[in-house]
C-alpha cells in the first residue's frame, strides 16, 4: 500500500469523528477535522502525482473517500438543521443518476471511462466551499444565512449542470459502443 492510499484511507476513518462532532454540535472541532481531511486529500493527490505514487486502489479509494465526506457531511448538516432537504437530494440524486447511468451500461455489456468533468470539480468545490463555510458560521457564530443560500444554489447548480454533463457522456459512450 502506497503512501497516498494510507493517507486517503485516513481520511475515510475521518469521516465518522466529523460525523460525530457534528451531531454533538462541536462545530469548532467539526470544521477543524474536515479541514483536515481536505489537506489530506491534496496531500494524497500531490505526492501520488509527484513521485509516480498512483496505483488502482488508489484510484478507487481517493474518489470514494471523497464522496464519503461529502455526502456525509451533506446528510450530517441536514440533519442538524444546517443545510436544506431539497439540496441534499438534488446532491445524492445527481450521484445516484451517474452511478446508476454507469451500472446500466455495464449491465449492457459496455464500458464506460467516466473521467472527472471540469463541472464536477467546480460542483465539488462548491460543496467543499459550502460545508466549510457552514461549519465556520456555526463555530463561530456568525450570520452567514445569506452566503450560505447562495452557495446552496450554486452546489444546486453544479450539481445538475454536472449531470446533464455526464448525460451527454453517456449518450456518447452509448453511441460509440461504450467508449466516450
Amino acid at each position: 500500500m502506497t503512501l497516498p492510499n494510507l493517507i486517503t484511507f485516513g481520511r475515510l476513518v475521518l469521516v465518522p469523528v466529523i460525523l460525530v462532532l457534528i451531531g454533538q454540535g462541536a462545530w469548532g472541532a467539526a470544521l477543524a477535522v474536515f479541514l483536515v481531511a481536505g489537506a489530506s486529500d491534496a496531500l494524497d493527490g500531490f505526492l501520488a502525482k509527484r513521485f509516480g505514487l498512483q496505483s488502482e486502489l488508489g484510484a478507487i479509494l481517493d474518489p470514494l473517500a471523497d464522496k464519503a465526506l461529502l455526502v456525509s457531511v451533506f446528510v450530517a448538516l441536514t440533519a442538524a438543521g444546517a443545510l436544506p432537504a431539497w439540496l441534499l437530494a438534488v446532491v445524492i440524486g445527481r450521484d445516484l443518476a451517474v452511478l446508476g447511468a454507469i451500472g446500466l451500461a455495464r449491465l449492457g455489456g459496455r464500458r464506460l471511462a467516466i473521467r472527472p468533468l471540469r463541472i464536477g470539480k467546480l460542483g465539488t468545490a462548491a460543496q467543499i466551499g459550502l460545508a466549510t463555510l457552514v461549519l465556520a458560521g456555526r463555530a463561530g457564530d456568525w450570520p452567514v444565512e445569506g452566503p450560505v443560500l447562495v452557495a446552496c444554489w450554486l452546489v444546486a447548480g453544479t450539481s445538475l449542470l454536472s449531470l446533464v454533463a455526464y448525460a451527454q457522456v453517456w449518450r456518447e459512450g452509448a453511441a460509440a459502443g461504450g467508449r466516450p
